[in-house]
């Protein structure tokens, strides 16, 4: 009788274990669909109230920060810069400490947590990343006077850091500018799909139900 109990709770705690496994694992996967704020934010409600919650600690719109993370990321939380190769064949480390859903450096990572941020904080944690994005956007504009509306210029300000974006580090680079007005497309193009389902995802479960 013993050990039959002993096994019954060998296999309670086993099934308990996969649960919670595969709970963490839908809770840090991308969202299916990403070329839409809608979708992404009906299918991950906490990550839609930790951005309104940041949006309304630091100011400005919840489609910039977006629109950066899914450039730096793709919304996937282990994101790193890929490994470099000696000869094709040995590894030798990354291009930089840059990680998680913003892929922050560790060193900006660690002025947030002094700043803004806790002890606790983590890059591969949504409601961190996304406050830390609009804590850098908050001091662009402090810094440089970006408005946090302007994604193109908040994107040079993130790439390049402040200090970089101040001397004009990125007027050479074309191929940044680049990139900053696909930043600037994507943030207008979610902006229009968020004005469209808003109403939505503000309201109770009910009105999303019949929406």
């Amino acid at each position: 009788m013993k050990l039959i109990s002993v096994r019954f709770l060998k296999a309670q705690c086993f099934v308990l274990l996969a649960a919670l496994a595969l709970l963490v694992t839908g809770c840090a996967s991308a969202p299916e669909k990403i070329d839409n704020i809608c979708d992404i934010f009906t299918e991950k409600r906490s990550w839609y109230k930790a951005a309104r919650s940041s949006s309304k600690r630091w100011g400005g719109p919840v489609t910039v920060p977006m629109a950066i993370m899914y450039q730096e990321s793709k919304f996937q939380h282990d994101a790193r810069p890929p490994m470099r190769y000696f000869l094709w064949i040995i590894p030798y480390g990354r291009a930089s400490s840059a990680y998680g859903y913003a892929q922050v450096k560790t060193g900006t990572w660690g002025d947030y947590q002094k700043d803004a941020g806790s002890m606790f904080s983590d890059r591969d944690d949504f409601d961190d990343a996304v406050d830390f994005v609009f804590w850098y956007m908050d001091k662009s504009q402090k810094r440089n006077g970006v408005s946090k509306w302007d994604a193109y210029n908040q994107y040079l300000n993130y790439h390049e850091g402040h200090g970089g974006y101040a001397r004009g580090s990125y007027k050479n680079k074309a191929w940044l500018k680049g990139v900053a007005r696909k930043v600037e497309r994507r943030s207008k193009t979610y902006s229009a799909q968020y004005s469209q389902c808003k109403k939505r995802l503000e309201g109770g479960w009910l009105r999303r139900l019949f929406s």
